[in-house]
């Protein structure tokens, strides 16, 4: 057992004695690649904190010939599969921490490449003597020599591939070399036949693209904005979740409204897993997200200058989506250029979901949206800022009906607001609301009519389970007034998700004055 080839169960071992939520299904897709040249390569790239070293790990496990790991599968989905047995510790596994060994290499004063093979080497050459060549500086060649005397093949894994990349962001030479060397090692034709039974790469970012061509083309991706069929080895199910929550009594529904929100074509209702296992460890439904080093790189990334750019990020603080290019990013922290480069390394840093089949992203869960919350506050956007921090008390004044109060909160927004916040349309007017009531996502499911032509769009805030705060149905004008807006209400009929709030529901007029760009309000209960 070593450091890079055979890393043995242990890993997996202390995962499996914590909670657990079985995703070994992963291990059957990687078993059905095995051998073959044109799908044995796979890049799985996730944010932080979404299970990347634990899938490492277990893979490491499983395939590990130095080590016997049938107890750790037999219960669990793998163990059902007809490739089960025929895989189950078969291979020799190298297996590369890439954060590790730049943490090595800095540590004795080398380079992380040069340093990395030759620890690769030195291991091989301790379990394989005579099959590599003295002086030899290449682990791909190291493997060649093994692989032709012995006639095995590896298991090459690769968990947070793309470190270099976000070490060494503005080392543009050690990056390709880097580059070079995985494409040496996985090029595909006679030596990559001769000793790579399969490849599993992980990491944030997807494979590094120069011009518009990957690096490693040999590569199958599954990536945030595209997971296809590993879509369910994202992040947590929303079944998964609910045992979860079963068998730890915890509240359901307070675990949605925190932690979900990712999709893909595939799946609607991805989590945050790492979020949800805090959760449940520490017995707290609450952010986690912030706790997390990347958030200093959300406030860098958002207050990028690029046109459009701060526009977007309002409007999905205000509920909407934004329709995004994903396809020229580059895949790397140095070749932004653009709005929609930012929006997509965002998708990929896990701040903003995707909705592949329309191209658009928005804010996904409650987590997250704290985040933007506390990042826009520190990067100087006094407006927002300040429209979000006092929320809190907006929400408090309007169940209180407090009607000057809150035409007072609505007139100092747009009084000191710019761009998506001008109320030009019925959808600015309607953003800008739902960022006066920021805090109400925390209690409420925000529902929101799109125009109709008799009016702007309505929202409605219906109380999440287990908040005691009345359903609020807010209807809007423009150059009315607010009278005009609660007749409106009272000529509708809410059903649906209203219908259980009757007895305990506000009705909230607010008109909008095109001349003295002043708000009037008006709440009444139901």
């Amino acid at each position: 057992m070593g450091i890079y080839l055979n890393p043995g169960n242990e890993g997996f071992k202390a995962i499996r004695k914590g909670i657990y939520v079985d995703k070994t299904g992963l291990i059957d897709y990687i078993n059905g690649t095995i051998g073959d040249a044109s799908c044995r390569m796979t890049c799985f790239s996730r944010p932080r904190r979404f299970g990347k070293s634990y899938a490492a790990k277990m893979l490491c496990a499983y395939y590990d010939k130095s080590c016997d790991s049938h107890e750790l599968f037999e219960d669990l989905e793998i163990a059902g599969k007809p490739s089960y047995e025929e895989h189950l510790n078969q291979y020799d596994v190298i297996y590369l921490d890439i954060t590790y060994s730049i943490i090595c290499a800095k540590s004795k004063g080398k380079n992380i490449l040069q340093d990395m093979q030759e620890s690769v080497i030195e291991e091989l050459r301790a379990a394989y003597p005579g099959c590599v060549k003295e002086g030899e500086k290449y682990f791909a060649n190291a493997l060649v020599g093994v692989s032709g005397k012995t006639g095995g093949k590896f298991i090459v894994i690769i968990d947070e591939w793309d470190a270099l990349f976000r070490e060494a962001k503005d080392d543009a030479a050690l990056q390709r070399e880097y580059v070079e060397l995985l494409r040496g090692l996985f090029k595909g034709g006679p030596a990559t036949d001769l000793t790579i039974a399969a490849a599993y790469m992980t990491g944030i970012l997807p494979i590094k693209k120069y011009g518009t061509q990957s690096a490693m083309t040999d590569f199958i991706e599954f990536t945030m904005a595209n997971p296809d069929e590993l879509a369910q080895y994202v992040g947590f199910t929303q079944d998964e979740v609910k045992r979860l929550c079963e068998d730890n009594q915890m509240d359901f529904e307070e675990m949605r409204v925190w932690y979900d929100g990712y999709s893909t074509a595939n799946m609607q209702h991805i989590y945050n897993p790492n979020s949800v296992m805090k959760a449940l460890q520490r017995k707290s439904v609450r952010n986690y997200w912030t706790m997390s080093e990347t958030f200093e790189d959300l406030k860098k990334y958002i207050g990028m200058n690029f046109d459009g750019l701060k526009d977007a990020i309002i409007a999905m603080l205000g509920g909407q989506r934004q329709r995004v290019d994903a396809d020229y990013f580059q895949n790397d922290l140095t070749s932004l250029t653009s709005r929609d480069n930012v929006l997509t390394l965002l998708i990929h840093l896990g701040y903003l979901a995707y909705d592949s089949k329309r191209g658009e992203a928005y804010i996904p869960n409650a987590e997250v949206s704290d985040a933007f919350k506390l990042a826009v506050r520190d990067i100087g956007w006094d407006a927002i800022g300040a429209a979000l921090a006092d929320s809190d008390l907006l929400l408090e004044n309007t169940i209180g009906g407090d009607c000057e109060a809150v035409s007072r909160a609505l007139d100092a927004i747009h009084e000191s607001s710019t761009s998506v916040l001008q109320y030009n349309n019925e959808i600015s007017l309607s953003c800008a609301i739902t960022i006066a009531y920021y805090t109400a996502r925390r209690f409420y499911e925000i529902i929101r009519e799109l125009p109709t032509g008799k009016g702007f769009a309505d929202l409605a805030f219906v109380p999440r389970k287990n908040v005691d705060k009345p359903a609020l149905v807010v209807e809007l004008k423009y150059n009315k007034d607010a009278d005009s807006a609660i007749k409106q209400i009272h000529e509708k009929r809410y059903e649906g998700a209203l219908k259980g709030c009757a007895g305990n529901m506000l009705l909230v007029g607010i008109n909008y004055d095109k001349e003295t760009k002043k708000h009037s309000c008006v709440i009444e209960k139901a």
